[in-house]
């Protein structure tokens, strides 16, 4: 093999490593990536349109208006999940509503999730209780529950939920560490 051809193969092999080291620290990273909400990220990237009542079509490469036929329930979701980073809950709510398969874990954890943002706790819990009737293994919404009963005053149904999560994912877990600090929060507000 030609020198030049050796020295291109090692000036591709060294960004690779880099790359791949840069993933791997990420992955294991204890710290949660979206720690103003920790609400669950779309599967796609999101893409914010700057138009109201506009939502961006992984289909189309553009933004439509939110009642178009054409959005998926990704789109959708992606695009309440924007909006809620944006601490807009009912704008999240309005397009969460227009997903079309309703029976989703995902879809009912994230539509009380904002449920609760804007103070609606009680039904926000119903709808974490839909989505682990779907999924009881579903740990997001178990740490979304015990938010729920801190904020209504249950710190023994909050518990609950941290042994729940604990069974299911350990202590290691992002949501196990999001609800203990929120426990332990709660109980030094409380003393």
């Amino acid at each position: 093999m030609s020198y030049v051809l050796k020295r291109a193969r090692m000036s591709f092999r060294i960004p690779a490593l880099v790359l791949g080291i840069a993933f791997a620290a990420t992955q294991f990273s204890a710290a949660p990536v979206n720690a103003a909400s920790d609400a669950p990220e779309p599967a796609s990237p999101v893409q914010k349109c700057k138009k109201k009542g506009y939502v961006w079509s992984s289909t189309l490469k553009k933004c439509v208006k939110k009642t178009s036929e054409i959005l998926t329930d990704e789109d959708l979701y992606a695009q309440a999940w924007a909006d809620a980073q944006s601490g807009e809950h009912q704008a999240a709510l309005d397009i969460l509503w227009r997903i079309k398969n309703q029976k989703q874990p995902k879809v009912l954890n994230y539509i009380g999730f904002n449920l609760r943002k804007l103070g609606r706790i009680e039904e926000g819990i119903g709808y974490y209780k839909k989505a682990l009737a779907l999924d009881s293994g579903y740990v997001k919404a178990r740490q979304y529950l015990g938010e729920g009963y801190l904020q209504l005053k249950d710190l023994t149904k909050a518990r609950n939920e941290l042994k729940e999560i604990k069974a299911r994912c350990g202590v290691a877990c992002d949501e196990y560490h999001q609800l203990a600090k929120a426990i332990s929060d709660y109980r030094t507000q409380i003393n």
